[in-house]
């Protein structure tokens, strides 16, 4: 070789590195979890704990069934992923939700929301709603009875949701913000939820725009319909603050996997996820839509992805 020559190695694609795996985001999206988790600890009491752990342990066991019965390494079930789904399984639940109860649906959630499509990035709905969707259908009235918190004296037996739908009672904002509501374990403290949402944008795990897009739809369709007869319907900041439209909007509708890949397409499913929660929240008659929201986009998102896709470089347009 000349002096002046340099010598090249070609190798394969990737090659951009990054010190990032799945297994390290997964564990720190379970540590982003800890804010609305502890919190709903505080003030519904230990048993939310014991639902948690519950929720985890059967996650990852069925995790752990599934890998050995399909010849694959079955200590993947570590890698977090299934942690993830058994915590977001608990916080969409009542508090005193029953431990019998949640393990099922752990192992129906890991089943049919996960491994069914091949495993982890290959499903086409969000585990953690899969789930909670079950539990729903099958022991409506458990997934249906709330819990006051504690150091609450007055307590009506009803979420802010249901209180202003079937008693047009609204909720103090700063309960809302705050999280001094009866409601899901996970969902009642929105400052909890933006915390960990925080950490994950900081960590660049989730993209701005689906939150962005999924809670401003649902400020700007809903304002409308508050303008247009304000007695009947609630204000804007109320569908924000109440239920669990935050916690869909940092954990759920930003999942990796079901969301669409494109930014401009991640735009038009956030839209499409706020418009069905108004709907629903307004129209029909379950009081709270977010868990039917993106279980529907999650449908969709195929479709999105192939209408909406990228150039590519170079391309000459006809």
């Amino acid at each position: 070789m000349k002096a002046n020559e340099r010598l090249f190695t070609i190798s394969v694609s990737p090659h951009l590195t990054t010190e990032e795996d799945v297994k390290k985001i997964m564990w720190n999206t379970v540590i982003s979890l800890i804010p609305p988790a502890a919190f709903g600890i505080y003030i519904f009491g230990l048993y939310s704990l014991l639902l948690i752990i519950t929720s985890v342990v059967f996650s990852v066991l069925t995790e752990a069934v599934f890998l050995k019965a399909r010849n694959k390494n079955w200590r993947q079930c570590f890698d977090g992923s299934a942690v993830i789904t058994g915590i977001l399984l608990a916080l969409t639940l009542p508090p005193k939700f029953p431990l019998w109860g949640i393990a099922i649906g752990a192992a129906f959630a890991i089943s049919f929301g996960k491994q069914i499509f091949g495993g982890i990035g290959q499903n086409i709905f969000n585990p953690a709603l899969v789930g909670r969707a079950f539990l729903m259908a099958a022991f409506p009235v458990e997934s249906t009875t709330w819990t006051a918190p504690k150091g609450v004296d007055t307590f009506t037996g009803a979420t802010p949701l249901a209180n202003w739908k079937f008693n047009h009672i609204m909720t103090p904002y700063k309960d809302l913000f705050l999280g001094n509501i009866s409601g899901s374990l996970g969902e009642t403290s929105v400052i909890a939820i933006l915390i960990g949402g925080a950490f994950l944008l900081y960590k660049k795990y989730i993209d701005w725009r689906l939150p962005l897009s999924y809670v401003g739809t649902v400020f700007v369709l809903g304002g409308i319909f508050w303008l247009i007869n304000p007695h009947k319907y609630p204000d804007p900041l109320f569908h924000i603050l109440a239920g669990g439209l935050m916690l869909g909007a940092v954990y759920m509708i930003t999942d990796m996997v079901t969301s669409p890949i494109t930014p401009r397409g991640r735009v038009i499913y956030g839209i499409i996820a706020g418009v069905f929660v108004i709907l629903i929240r307004l129209f029909a008659g379950y009081p709270e839509g977010v868990m039917f929201s993106i279980l529907l986009v999650n449908m969709i998102r195929p479709w999105i992805d192939r209408a909406i896709k990228p150039n590519i470089l170079g391309e000459v347009k006809k």
